[in-house]
């Protein structure tokens, strides 16, 4: 009897491993078929198990191994989602901020909490999500964003000019720095983004100025977000936003108000945070209008 183990797809997931004994039950009941996409050890990529040769009859004997990171066909799409726990989420986001306030230790704050929301993320076609970034890659980003909530507080216009525009240039080069080390079954993801620093920094500017329109700021940064989006490149599938500027406008403010309350902050910040990373989805690459 062969010990070879096998993946296969369903529904855009990677699932195994499974025995040979398991995956003929499978295609007896007709769960996997001559469509879906299979690996096994020695395999040089996903393949259909109607293309593989001997499998419905017999396979040769191969040692378990473990499979490349599973792109469900290039066709997988659908929204992304995120699986938060209350507390623990509201633990690291304080966290994340107490360390805004001493500085020193905000790339290591910022690190924990960025993995933990990452990790916890689930994107259609790539299992096992999972954040490589260490708190001393881009260190100096993190202290110098410590550091312009203090130099904010002054009253000289340039340091205030400073604290204003600089914050643009730091959240770009963390954009970058995030999805450069986004990793999926433990093989590193090709995403990078390609975003001018100056177009970024432009939106930025952008949102302060629409802030005066007190609800204009909604829209841009739906417009901001989409922007994004269409500068991730790297993948076979294409990144969208969904979300309105109505839904982001009532949702938010709905988080502010109710966060003036303090107690409901833990279930507030766990609500807006699932549903705005839900607002991201993956879809086959050119489907959408430019």
């Amino acid at each position: 009897m062969s010990n070879r183990s096998w993946y296969y797809a369903a529904q855009g997931q990677q699932l195994g491993p499974i025995s040979e004994d398991e995956l003929r039950d499978l295609i007896a009941r007709g769960a996997v078929t001559a469509e879906t996409l299979l690996w096994s050890d020695g395999m040089a990529g996903w393949e259909k198990a109607g293309r593989i040769p001997g499998l419905m009859s017999g396979v040769p004997t191969a040692m378990p191994g473990r499979p490349p990171a599973f792109d469900g066909g290039g066709a997988s799409s659908g929204a992304l989602s995120a699986k938060l726990e209350t507390f623990p989420l509201f633990f690291w986001s304080l966290v994340y901020v107490v360390g805004q306030f001493l500085v020193v230790i905000t790339p290591w704050t910022a690190v924990y909490l960025y993995r933990y929301v990452i990790e916890r993320m689930r994107v259609p076609g790539r299992p096992n999500l999972t954040f490589t970034g260490q708190p001393l890659d881009i260190w100096y980003v993190f202290i110098a964003m410590g550091v312009l909530a203090y130099v904010g507080l002054s009253d000289q216009p340039i340091l205030k000019l400073i604290s204003l525009v600089a914050p643009a240039f730091l959240g770009w080069m963390v954009l970058r720095w995030l999805l450069s080390n986004l990793a999926a079954n433990g093989e590193r993801l090709p995403i990078h983004f390609e975003g001018s620093p100056v177009v970024y920094g432009g939106w930025y500017l952008l949102m302060i100025v629409s802030g005066f329109t007190i609800i204009g700021w909604a829209w841009v940064l739906t417009a901001w977000m989409r922007w994004v989006c269409r500068n991730i490149q790297g993948t076979r599938r294409d990144v969208v936003f969904n979300g309105t500027g109505l839904q982001v406008l009532w949702r938010t403010l709905v988080f502010v108000l109710g966060s003036t309350l303090l107690i409901p902050i833990p279930w507030l910040l766990r609500w807006y945070s699932v549903w705005y990373v839900s607002q991201f989805a993956v879809v086959p690459r050119g489907s959408q209008p430019m």
